[in-house]
């Protein structure tokens, strides 16, 4: 219940947030610049006089965004492999598991690393890299329960009556592995979070949007733990971990109650 109870605090504060504070790419006043928290800037200002309230608040918008949006897209490619390979199964299961294996063996941050530099630095561009990097669990799962679900006479009466395949899929594979596709992208939308962080404070997000990462990135290459401007390094990084630990508790509830395995337990 907490970890829905932040999520929803985030939700909010990414959707309404931006219209209230403000944030430009301007330099402010020099006598701004790095100032500690006070009742005009609750949280103190970074090294070009920006408000870091302002940043924390407008950068929650495009972290939450890129973490939904590629978690969708991993979910995506995720259920489509897993249940085509559930249920055609022989060699074209063969060949998706290959497939997957070699996502699920690489290392995940070295292939995003390499993918970004390729592609350039923009919002899409991360996106497509923790997307397209980060579905092979889920088709994993999602082809176990597709095999489970097959075998079930519903399923057989089906096809016995000569419906098609596709239609076998959408209408009675993926209603069945559905609730286990959206317990999964719970735990996928914090690892993508996590992933944007990680780019942007490689240095390869996007410049000209500002997110949580981004903030890190600029932080710590001004120095803010040599400058002492703990303000503009803390409450960034809080709010990627408070982020995280929330779709990972509300992934492993939800997990509890759609997952067959665990219900047994």
């Amino acid at each position: 219940m907490m970890g829905l109870i932040i999520l929803i605090i985030f939700g909010i504060l990414a959707l309404f947030g931006p219209f209230m504070f403000e944030y430009t790419g301007k330099v402010e006043e020099l006598d701004k610049i790095l100032l500690a928290p006070t009742w005009q800037h609750p949280l103190g200002t970074d090294d070009m006089g920006k408000d870091v309230l302002a940043g924390v608040v407008n950068g929650a918008r495009v972290s939450m965004l890129v973490g939904v949006a590629a978690t969708f897209m991993s979910m995506v490619i995720g259920a489509v492999v897993g249940i085509f390979s559930g249920y055609y199964g022989r060699t074209i299961d063969v060949m998706l598991m290959r497939f997957t294996d070699v996502f699920l063996v690489i290392p995940w941050l070295p292939l995003m690393l390499v993918l970004a530099a390729l592609l350039g630095p923009s919002l899409w561009t991360i996106i497509f890299v923790i997307g397209i990097t980060s579905w092979a669990g889920t088709a994993r799962i999602i082809r176990s329960q597709t095999l489970s679900v097959k075998e079930r006479p519903y399923v057989e009466r089906a096809r016995a009556i000569g419906s098609g395949d596709l239609h076998i899929m959408s209408n009675h594979i993926l209603p069945n592995v559905f609730p286990l596709i959206f317990a999964n992208t719970v735990l996928v939308a914090a690892i993508a979070i996590i992933s944007e962080t990680t780019l942007s404070f490689l240095g390869m997000g996007d410049a000209t949007h500002i997110s949580w990462g981004m903030m890190l990135h600029y932080a710590f290459e001004t120095g803010a733990t040599t400058l002492g401007a703990w303000w503009w390094i803390i409450p960034p990084g809080l709010c990627v971990v408070l982020v995280v630990l929330s779709f990972t508790f509300v992934g492993y509830a939800l997990d509890e109650v759609f997952n067959p395995r665990l219900r047994r337990r």
